[in-house]
């Protein structure tokens, strides 16, 4: 059974053309430090990335979204030459009315979804972004970082794409 600290799972809450962004300033040890990035977080046992999801964003943001209006996008493998492996299942959901609650993790923005990538994320997080707006389609993407973490390799579907 793989080990729940590998799995995780994150949601882009949209509403009209903009995603709800976490700006990630709030806790001392954290690998998306200063990143922008959605809710979500660590499987904890015995859950599928459904009910992860939806406990996440529960958590975080105060959303009670139904389990059928998140709609599961990707499986995004993480690697990194310092040794970390994620394996994340990559959600969306149109958000409801209202503001989310504080989250310990950071500070929420809605964010027009065309200023995404000039915000500080991940490399790799620009290519899941382009495959986001592209199709509904359903897509595997594996990205390996080096040691400066810096995007060495992206695998979308199977084809190398860098």
């Amino acid at each position: 059974m793989a080990r729940p600290e590998y799995l995780t799972t994150l949601c882009y809450l949209e509403r009209g053309d903009s995603y709800l962004m976490m700006h990630r300033i709030s806790k001392k040890k954290d690998i998306n430090k200063d990143k922008w990035i959605g809710v979500g977080g660590h499987f904890e046992e015995g859950e599928s990335p459904e009910e992860c999801i939806k406990r996440e964003i529960l958590e975080e943001t105060g959303y009670d979204i139904p389990l059928d209006e998140i709609e599961y996008r990707a499986v995004i493998t993480f690697i990194s030459d310092k040794g970390d492996y994620e394996l994340m299942s990559l959600f969306t959901a149109k958000a409801p009315e209202g503001e989310p609650i504080p989250c310990d993790e950071g500070v929420f923005e809605w964010v027009p979804k065309e200023k995404v990538p000039s915000l500080n994320i991940w490399e790799g997080d620009k290519i899941f972004f382009r495959e986001l707006d592209r199709s509904r389609e359903f897509f595997s993407l594996k990205m390996r970082y080096d040691k400066e973490d810096k995007l060495i390799e992206a695998v979308l579907n199977g084809r190398n794409i860098l």
